[in-house]
């Protein structure tokens, strides 16, 4: 089912399922106009244009013209292209300029819906970033009303605190996927279980929206023999894992040809038991043990209680979210409800002692 998740500084419904174009640099002009044809006659309305080459504006050109009004692109400022149209990047202003305005001419748009900080993974990128005008030009668009929104793509959790201390935030391209978040990724899984999940949680608080790049940890996830895990996982659960986590509004994944991005759109029929993804507590249970990750395999509980929902409000209300307070209030059903049957603590993979958890849950929202 075709699934919307508004944005929350702002009216626009980005699609749950949206399309990555960094895998593209071998898919003919003509395969990539048909991939982005039929991923919006799909429903998918969101792309990620950190282009793997110059040709993919190109072939999005005549797409765009159609259909403007209904997507949304995330346009990176400091992802610039050779004489080729090979990617490369760069934080020299006059060269990332002119690259806008070659994307805007060439996409026939004259608005960018999200303007991107490029690739701030180390505390010098984002000084870079400020040094050089790139952000003073990123705003100065979005006063004119050419960039509708500010966002920024990260792989690290401490410096991404860092440019959402700016206030200026509307949307931030993370790596989020099992591996990273569980310490068993590559040089880009940076951060801690602690760090990234109080980083998801602040964004969620703060309003700022999250779109996921990575969710299949480069392809290696789906495969046993290249899993961390030496447990394959499939698309589904690894994008209903992402889209589960706090903050998170889509996912962008790449893709090389109409073949996998069929293979993507199964996603939007697929069931809640092809995609639980409840299996990575068997095999990552050191690290995660006693931690909700909020994936409801408790269900169904006899009370009603929508226990991952709770959780995620909990860890909210304690990083600081009144909102989430609010939402807990509202609840017909909420953890003052617990029967203390077990069922769940019996279901979990986690291991988390949910019984414990209500009780605490409870008494927090109650004394609060």
């Amino acid at each position: 089912m075709k699934e919307y998740r508004k944005l929350p500084k702002g009216t626009e419904l980005i699609s749950t399922l949206g399309l990555g174009t960094g895998c593209l640099e071998n898919t003919s002009k003509e395969e990539i106009t048909k991939i982005l044809q039929m991923a919006i006659d799909n429903g998918i309305n969101f792309f990620d244009l950190c282009a793997s080459h110059k040709k993919v504006f190109e072939a999005f050109a005549p797409v765009l013209k159609k259909n403007r009004e209904k997507i949304y692109l995330q346009i990176h400022f400091g992802a610039v292209y050779g004489k080729n149209g090979e990617y490369a990047w760069s934080r020299n202003l006059i060269t990332i300029k002119n690259t806008i305005n070659y994307i805007l001419k060439t996409l026939e748009t004259n608005y960018i819906d999200f303007g991107f900080l490029h690739c701030v993974d180390e505390v010098k990128d984002y000084e870079d970033l400020q040094k050089n005008g790139i952000f003073d030009y990123l705003k100065e668009l979005k006063a004119k009303g050419i960039v509708h929104h500010i966002g920024f793509s990260s792989h690290t959790p401490s410096v991404a605190n860092l440019v959402l201390d700016s206030n200026l935030i509307d949307l931030m391209m993370f790596s989020i996927n099992p591996a990273y978040d569980f310490e068993f990724g590559d040089e880009l899984g940076i951060g801690t279980v602690k760090e990234r999940k109080e980083l998801f949680l602040r964004a969620q608080r703060e309003n700022v929206a999250i779109s996921v790049m990575k969710p299949f940890f480069g392809g290696k996830l789906l495969n046993a023999q290249l899993s961390p895990f030496n447990v394959a996982l499939s698309k589904n659960q690894c994008l209903q894992y992402c889209l589960d986590r706090p903050g998170v509004i889509t996912c962008v994944p790449g893709l090389k040809s109409v073949k996998e991005l069929q293979e993507l759109l199964k996603f939007f029929e697929s069931s809640k038991e092809e995609n639980d993804y409840s299996i990575i507590g068997t095999f990552s249970l050191k690290l995660i043990e006693n931690n909700c990750v909020y994936c409801n395999h408790c269900q169904p509980c006899p009370a009603h209680i929508d226990i991952g929902l709770i959780n995620k409000y909990y860890d909210l209300a304690l990083v600081g979210d009144d909102i989430a307070y609010s939402h807990y209030q509202k609840l017909s059903i909420n953890a003052s409800n617990c029967l203390k049957c077990g069922y769940c603590n019996l279901r979990c993979p986690f291991k988390v002692n949910q019984i414990k958890r209500m009780a605490d849950i409870a008494n927090y929202f109650q004394k609060k």
